[in-house]
Order: structure tokens, then sequence, then C-alpha cells
């Protein structure tokens, strides 16, 4: 039967049919990574810290706050006075030793690697560009030794002196109102540290991973 031939299709057998949209034309990188990662990691972080210190530490704090809010007509008066005569003084010495030995021995055992055949595997290349612009497969596997010994030594001799003076005066809401805040203070420290701090750690570590 030619196509002159063919009988039309009716009504019914029109809507019947169906159609498939073809996907939006898409731009491939040329990057396509598979990445097949073992990773055999031996860490070993053996610290040592010492530490020794002479401070002598001053902070003298003279403030005095005044505020009216929404208060017509007030007065906010705050006076603030501070005499401070700080003598400090350290006699002696701060030493902080630190002593590790650490013995560590870590190690696996590697696996292998497969034999290499002369025949190659088959070529999938179905759904070749399949996915986005970037097609990513990795897998990972790790062998992690840690070890991490730590040592710390702390000596410190310190001097602290904070003499702190403040005077707050405030009207909230207060209409033809006065507030009157005054601090005085008169501050003699006289700090004086004669010896000596001594800190000493020893540590001996002996780790087999």
């Amino acid at each position: 039967m030619s196509d002159a031939q063919l009988p039309p299709l009716s009504i019914d057998e029109l809507a019947a049919e169906g159609g498939t949209a073809l996907p939006d034309k898409e731009v491939y990188s040329l990057l396509d990574l598979n990445v097949d990662l073992d990773l055999a990691l031996d860490l070993a972080a053996p610290i040592g810290l010492a530490l020794a210190g002479n401070a002598n530490v001053a902070a003298p704090i003279d403030a005095a706050v005044g505020a009216n809010v929404l208060s017509d007509g007030s007065t906010a008066q705050a006076l603030s006075e501070q005499g401070v005569a700080i003598q400090q003084g350290i006699t002696g010495e701060a030493v902080a030793n630190s002593d590790q030995d650490s013995a560590i021995g870590q190690g696996t055992t590697p696996t292998p690697p497969p034999a290499v055949t002369d025949t190659p595997a088959p070529t999938d290349v179905a759904g070749a560009l399949d996915g986005g612009l970037l097609n990513l497969d990795v897998n990972l596997a790790a062998d992690l030794d840690l070890a991490a010994p730590i040592n710390g030594a702390v000596a410190l001799n310190a001097n602290v002196a904070a003499p702190i003076d403040a005077a707050v005066a405030a009207n909230l809401g207060s209409v033809g109102s006065e507030a009157t805040a005054v601090a005085q203070q008169q501050a003699i420290i006289q700090q004086t540290i004669d010896g000596s701090a001594e800190a000493n750690a020893q540590q001996r570590s002996e780790i087999d991973q």
C-alpha cells in the first residue's frame, strides 16, 4: 500500500497520539572526574609547652555619667574624683620547665594493588552525557593513626590592681527634677611579690599504633 492509499486518521486516533519533548541543548565540559582515593595517614603531634611570666597590671578607672531623658527642665550632675597611688614590685623568678620524650611508632600494612590483566575491562558508554557540567565520583578509604601527647608547665607571678570609681546621675521621664551623683575615691595600693614561681612538667610517651 502506497502513502497515497493510507487511510487518514480519525479524530479519536489523532487525540490518542502522544509526544515526548526533546531535552534542551546543554553544554558539557570535558572534565569527568572519577577519583578513587585510598589514604593511610600516620599523624603524631607531641607538644611540649612551657610558660613563665612576671606581670604587673594596674587599671584605675574613673567614670562619670549624667543624663536627662524625656525630662524637661531637669538637671543631672555627675562628679567623679579619683586619686590613686599604686606601687607594685616583683622580686623573684618565674621558671617553667617542660621536658618531653616521645617515642611513637605508627604504621599500617599497605594493601597490595590489584593485579593488572592484559584484557581491558569493557567500556560502557551508555549515559556518558548524563548529569550536569561536572560528573564527580569519589571513593575515599582512610586509615588514620593519631597520637597527641601534650606536656605543659605554667609559672606566673602577678600583681593586679583595678580601683574603679563611677558616678551616674539620670533623670528619666521626670519633669523639673534634679539628679546628682558624686563619687570620691582615694586608693593607695602597694603590692609586693617576693619569691619564685616554678612549674615543672615531665612526660614520657611510648605509643605504638
